[in-house]
């Protein structure tokens, strides 16, 4: 008898050590605390639940804070089909882009440290990168035949490019064009490879565009990543680790997933567009834009840092007018349509985020300075400063049309359980 009561001690209180870790020390309140409908939030989860049952996705994480408190942490469905393993609030995710944004963080600490510049030209740090040629297709009206052809670029790309993705360089999946297939020849980007190889295969390619003139995603955060390691001195993963994750108690996030914690990642389902990378160990290619894995309460930790202006917890990592400085739009007169501006109507880009400029105009219900950004295997988060609110959505479908729809929902959703 005492045995089974030992037992249940132990178990009680490992329970209590999960349930503290899971949101670290951010109080969890009821929604109708903080101003949120609980009737209108289960809403999110009867959706999920729906089409978790239709094979839509194997399973989902979300996390609704508001006025510094949780107020809504679910999980649903399963992490990994295949094992029969439920979701759990502690599921790790590969978040792909949602990298950004903490590379991005990482810059404006060192901006806010005088040791960057947003207006540098990248020549200053990485030289080979600071003269570059434009590619320019031509199509003949007459024949239809395309011409490809190379000039220099007016001006060298700057911090700030690199940071609100103007610099010209581009992904090699977005698109057909003759340099999106120089990058594909080039191996660009290569498991095989160091961070310092894939910017020197760079420097050997023509940009997409002239630095400075159209907003164009791509290997933008990955140069910036490599920028971080000459500036500070240290390599990616140790200035996260260091600077931001540890500072933060991000302890599930980082460019790779310890052994003990392998039976909690999320794996994607029979439907996904692509197969997980291979994050056991640390990986040779530390990449600022695409790079972490990260769990929502994590990210969580992050986001609030940003909504409180730069600190949570009494550690500071930016300062408030530095935030707003992020959150702005950085675009000005460079154009916001065209298919390749994928950022949506209504919507500029700051220095990591989306930026909403307008009441209307977006799809989604929102308010002027919300910013958001997502990740292509299917997540995403947004926050709300005038609704002292965010939110982040976590699942692997590892499918980028299935993460526009799960990104959008959760907004559409979040926002119409606010009641006061």
């Amino acid at each position: 008898m005492k045995r089974r009561y030992g037992v249940l001690i132990v178990f009680t209180l490992l329970c209590l050590s999960i349930g503290s870790t899971a949101w670290a020390d951010l109080s969890v309140a009821k929604p109708e605390a903080v101003g949120l409908s609980s009737e209108r939030l289960d809403r999110i989860g009867a959706i999920l639940k729906a089409d978790i049952e239709k094979g839509v996705i194997p399973g989902a994480v979300v996390l609704v804070a508001r006025r510094g408190k949780s107020a809504y942490f679910e999980s649903f469905g399963m992490s990994d089909l295949e094992a029969g393993t439920p979701m759990q609030k502690d599921s790790i995710f590969h978040i792909y882009s949602m990298t950004k944004p903490i590379t991005s963080v990482g810059v404006m600490m060192l901006q806010e440290e005088g040791r960057i510049f947003l207006s540098d030209g990248i020549s200053k740090y990485i030289p080979e990168l600071g003269e570059l040629d434009v590619g320019v297709e031509e199509t003949d009206t007459a024949t239809g035949q395309t011409t490809f052809s190379t000039v220099r670029a007016e001006r060298e790309m700057t911090i700030q490019d690199l940071l609100r993705q103007t610099s010209g360089l581009t992904y090699s999946f977005f698109g057909t064009s003759k340099v999106n297939t120089m990058y594909t020849e080039a191996g660009v980007p290569s498991p095989d490879q160091s961070l310092t190889q894939m910017v020197e295969k760079l420097s050997k390619l023509p940009l997409a565009y002239q630095p400075g003139t159209t907003w164009e995603y791509g290997r933008s955060t990955d140069v910036l990543g490599r920028v971080i390691e000459i500036v500070s001195g240290t390599s990616l993963d140790r200035f996260f680790e260091d600077r931001i994750l540890r500072p933060l108690q991000m302890n599930d996030t980082g460019f790779f997933v310890k052994e003990e914690k392998l039976g909690r990642v999320a794996k994607p389902g029979p439907q996904a567009k692509w197969p997980l990378p291979d994050f056991t160990a640390l990986p040779k290619l530390l990449q600022g834009g695409q790079g972490l894995v990260s769990t929502a309460s994590d990210y969580a930790r992050f986001l609030q840092m940003l909504l409180n202006g730069g600190e949570l917890d009494g550690v500071r990592l930016l300062g408030r007018k530095t935030v707003e400085y992020m959150t702005a739009d950085h675009l000005g007169s460079i154009p916001k349509t065209g298919p390749r501006y994928f950022v949506g109507s209504g919507r500029g880009f700051g220095l990591g985020f989306a930026v909403r400029e307008y009441p209307g105009v977006s799809a989604v219900p929102g308010s002027v300075g919300d910013y958001s950004w997502m990740g292509a295997g299917g997540t995403s988060f947004f926050v709300s400063p005038h609704e002292e609110l965010f939110s982040v959505f976590m699942a692997q479908p590892n499918d980028m049309a299935k993460m526009a729809h799960y990104g959008m929902l959760t907004k559409i959703l979040v926002m119409q359980a606010i009641v006061d």
